[in-house]
């Protein structure tokens, strides 16, 4: 796998300082609150499992699976949820944890979707922002990084379903994805 990934574009130690700093971002921000953790899967697992072990309130989790790339690179547009809340949000201030916004297409599907559902508040944090891609603008509160278009892989992002457990982010080789 290792020889698949051209650069690593944040190693591990960068990776988990920012997540940190984000947890603890959301603890001063939502004090004496009870946030729900949106975690859409499968991108964004890791990253939701470090961020929530930083944040010192009390939250829940709940899982989403949408579906807008297929087998491809980018994304088809058309947006499914495959996995949807097993929990009402209603009422609830609602953190949509998400591991990369590009197109912004999927983001504000979901974010349409989930404001139908009437939570108390909704915003979005990300891992990995890539604006030159933007296609939509969605209103993203918390940010890990600002990225260049590169295709990114490692710390739960995939291509095909592999290079989910690489402790870092890095750049795939583009030989290995247009092949």
């Amino acid at each position: 796998m290792l020889e698949d990934v051209q650069q690593i574009l944040l190693d591990q130690e960068t990776v988990a300082r920012r997540v940190k700093e984000l947890g603890a971002q959301i603890t001063e921000d939502y004090a004496g609150r009870e946030p729900v953790l949106v975690c859409i899967l499968k991108g964004a697992a890791l990253f939701t499992a470090d961020l929530c072990r930083h944040i010192d309130l009390p939250i829940s989790l709940d899982f989403m699976a949408i579906s807008s790339y297929g087998s491809g690179t980018s994304s088809s547009g058309v947006v499914r949820i495959t996995k949807d809340l097993d929990s009402s949000i209603e009422n609830k201030d609602v953190i949509i944890v998400e591991d990369i916004v590009d197109s912004g297409l999927t983001l504000s599907y979901l974010l349409a979707n989930l404001k139908s559902r009437h939570p108390a508040s909704l915003s979005i944090c990300v891992l990995l922002d890539k604006p030159e891609r933007r296609e939509v603008e969605v209103p993203v509160r918390y940010r890990g990084f600002e990225i260049p278009d590169h295709f990114v892989v490692g710390y739960g992002l995939d291509y095909a379903e592999k290079y989910r457990n690489l402790p870092y982010v890095g750049v795939l080789r583009p030989e290995v994805y247009m092949a």
